[in-house]
Formats: C-alpha cells, sequence, structure tokens
C-alpha cells in the first residue's frame, strides 16, 4: 500500500519541516522506499537536506501538485513525504477539490494521513481542529507533539480537538526535542542527520563528539516514536 503524508500545521516555525527531515531520514536507514516534496516557498530546506530524494511543489500550480498524486498513484509499496509550507490549507483543499484526488486516492487504495506538527500554543491547537472539520473521516491522522516548540501540551490532552483527534483514529506521537546549538549546528552544516551524526560522505566530521551523540541519542528516540506507526509493516 502506497502512502501519502501531508506533513502540516499550518503555522510558521512550528517544525514541519524538521518532522519532514527526520521521517526521510527514518525511510532511509529503515530502508522503506520514499518520495519527498517540498512546498516551502522560502526556506525550503527539505529539499536543501534531502535533495536527492525531494522535488518542488508549488501549491498554488495545480498541475506541480498533481506530481505527488501521480508519484503515489505509480509507486510501490511507497511513501510519498510532503513538507507542506505554512498557509497551504487553502490551496490543497482547492486542488482537491478540483481533481477529487481523495476519492482517486481510495479506488487505488493509497493511503492519506495528514500530520499536524502542534507546539504549546492556542493557535496550534485551534489549527487542528480546523484540519479535522475539513478532512473528518476522508484521511488519517498523526498529530506530532513537538516538544522542541513546547514544553507543556496540558491544554491539548484536555482539549476536545485531542478527543476528536482520538474519536477519528488518531495517532499522537512526540518530537522529542535536540538541544538549539545541535539542531544549529546540523542545519549550517548542510547535511542530512545521518552525515550530522556519523560524518560527510568523505567522512569528515561536521559536527564535534558530544554534538554527534546528541543527535545519534535524538535520533533513537524520534525512530521509537515513529515505530508506532507501523510503516514497515505495510
Amino acid at each position: 500500500m502506497n502512502q501519502v503524508h501531508l506533513i502540516g500545521g499550518e503555522k510558521g516555525g512550528v517544525g514541519k519541516s524538521v518532522m519532514s527531515r527526520v521521517f526521510a531520514q527514518y525511510c532511509i536507514d529503515r530502508e522503506i522506499p520514499f518520495a519527498g516534496f517540498d512546498s516551502d516557498r522560502s526556506h525550503g530546506s527539505f529539499t536543501r537536506f534531502y535533495s536527492e530524494f525531494t522535488k518542488h511543489l508549488i501549491l498554488e500550480d495545480f498541475q506541480s501538485l498533481d506530481q505527488l498524486a501521480e508519484t503515489a498513484l505509480t509507486g510501490n509499496r511507497l511513501q510519498v513525504v510532503v513538507d507542506l509550507a505554512a498557509q497551504s490549507s487553502t490551496s490543497l483543499r482547492g486542488w482537491m477539490e478540483d481533481t477529487g484526488v481523495l476519492e482517486l486516492f481510495r479506488e487505488a487504495g493509497v493511503m492519506v494521513t495528514c500530520w499536524h506538527i502542534l507546539d504549546d500554543g492556542k493557535d496550534s491547537l485551534e489549527m487542528l481542529g480546523r484540519l479535522l472539520d475539513d478532512f473528518k473521516t476522508g484521511v488519517r491522522y498523526v498529530v506530532v507533539l513537538n516538544h522542541g516548540r513546547g514544553s507543556r501540551f496540558d491544554a491539548f490532552f484536555a482539549s476536545r480537538e485531542k478527543n476528536r483527534a482520538v474519536e477519528l483514529g488518531a495517532k499522537i506521537i512526540e518530537l522529542p526535542k535536540l538541544s538549539e546549538g545541535s539542531m544549529r549546528l546540523v542545519d549550517h552544516s548542510n547535511s542530512s542527520f545521518w552525515a550530522a551524526a556519523h560524518g560527510g560522505t568523505n567522512g569528515e566530521q561536521l559536527l564535534g563528539l558530544l554534538d554527534r551523540q546528541r543527535v545519534k541519542i535524538w535520533l533513537k528516540k524520534v525512530y521509537a516514536e515513529l515505530d508506532k506507526l507501523g510503516l514497515q509493516q505495510n
């Protein structure tokens, strides 16, 4: 079964691109076939760090968005990972209505999963509610509590949005925090998480010993969360 993973959150700076990047690294390390698409209009960090696997999308161009549908419909046991830009829901819904692509996916047995990357702010929680309103039972959901963008998620666990997500079968996972200094070094190295943790393509050390160790420990924790999604069983 092919799967399309729409990794969003609507607001900027919530950690969508970090989640896309570490999900891509997870697929590489677990030998799960995947293809990446980056719709970020400004930074394009998913493309920058995983250019070998990623293509750029223009959300306002329906023909550009068609690329991800065609990839999902022609692949074999493929994970299609889409890093959505902030405020992308209007364009995405317009494309889906124009093409009827969700029905096309259902007929072809392609699973669509909407990821909502959540910080601990009220607006992020409200945006989760709007996502559930938009798609209801038409897709699957993954809610990611990003500890790199928040330390207390009590409001989420006590919320109506959380209850609705659970009723719709959402899986709730956590994205542990990697220290800001280590994440900054990874970003400045322009390298994948694997290269940052183990050395570049020529064996050069991009990070110091302890920062490499921090990245390795962080990846192990993130992978334990992603294992809960059961991708290798599909």
